[in-house]
């Protein structure tokens, strides 16, 4: 048989060989582990993801440094000046609990009401809190946060009366006044149709009849009819009667912050934030400081 013994020169060549092959390998071990540590380091540091009931990661919500309001300043209680001048009302005041909700700094900017939407959609604003109803010839235009209010109809009549039960059957016969050409009077119309219903010019005229026992009832927007109640003009004639109606087909779909179509990550941030003032408590404390006679 052929000798296949290797010269001691080509052995020697061959350990020095794998001996260089092994420091590669402890080395390249070594930077890994190096490298391992550095990412498991990176990956302590760094926020984790949100993650849903089922375990799936949720985007992390999005941020912004300020955001900026337009709103306007002649639509008591909601967004008005005050006796100093100072811009005030229940939306302003939500817009800023928002804001801080957020982590953002405010800027609410006043505008005339026609042309809040308009720059809006110009890219002067972010977003618009100015009691905008959500309608769809307004989705149209915009988009719309979460409804953070209703406008629903009550009815009110003179305390100490008869009336306590304000369903369609129990107003059988019984004189209601509402405004002309309102949605008050279409809903009246639609389902009190037993009653006798006397339509007048405006509401303040409807509330003078009943103030003067001219109708039995007035139906009207809650939000006004409750500062009428509260207020001096009223003299404390009357009170709600019965619960609110809130039929989105007369006294529509709730109001909103209008929001830009283009900006989806505004709406995301507005909607958590509106979320959070609400289990904060902030939002009910805003509604017992604008709203004082309850209008739901």
């Amino acid at each position: 048989m052929t000798s296949t013994t290797m010269p001691r020169s080509a052995r020697c060549g061959a350990l020095a060989l794998r001996a260089f092959t092994a420091l590669l390998v402890a080395a390249s071990l070594s930077f890994s582990v190096a490298i391992g540590s550095a990412d498991v380091s990176r990956a302590q540091d760094a926020e984790p993801a949100a993650s849903s009931p089922d375990g799936a990661a949720q985007p992390a919500e999005p941020r912004r440094f300020v955001i900026r309001f337009l709103t306007e300043g002649e639509f008591p209680p909601f967004n008005y000046y005050d006796d100093e001048g100072v811009l005030s009302g229940f939306n302003v005041d939500l817009a800023r609990a928002i804001c801080l909700e957020a982590g953002a700094a405010c800027d609410i900017k006043v505008r005339p009401w026609e042309e809040l939407i308009i720059g809006l959609r110009r890219g002067d604003a972010d977003a618009v809190i100015a009691a905008h109803r959500v309608t769809a010839g307004g989705l149209a235009e915009v988009d719309f946060s979460d409804r953070y209010f209703y406008t629903p109809g009550r009815f009110a009549a003179r305390k100490g009366g008869d009336v306590t039960d304000v369903g369609p059957d129990e107003l059988d016969g019984v004189t209601i006044g509402v405004a002309k050409g309102t949605a008050h009077e279409a809903f009246v119309k639609a389902f009190y149709r037993d009653s006798r219903i006397v339509v007048f010019e405006n509401p303040e005229l409807a509330r003078e009849a009943l103030q003067q026992e001219k109708v039995d009832l007035v139906f009207d927007d809650a939000i006004s009819l409750a500062f009428w109640l509260n207020g001096s003009l009223s003299r404390q004639c009357c009170e709600f009667k019965g619960e609110a109606f809130l039929e989105p087909k007369y006294f529509g779909d709730g109001l909103a912050v209008a929001l830009p179509r283009n900006d989806p990550q505004i709406k995301i941030l507005i909607n958590n934030a509106l979320k959070r003032v609400r289990q904060s408590g902030r939002f009910q404390e805003l509604v017992e400081r604008y709203f004082p006679v309850r209008i739901y």
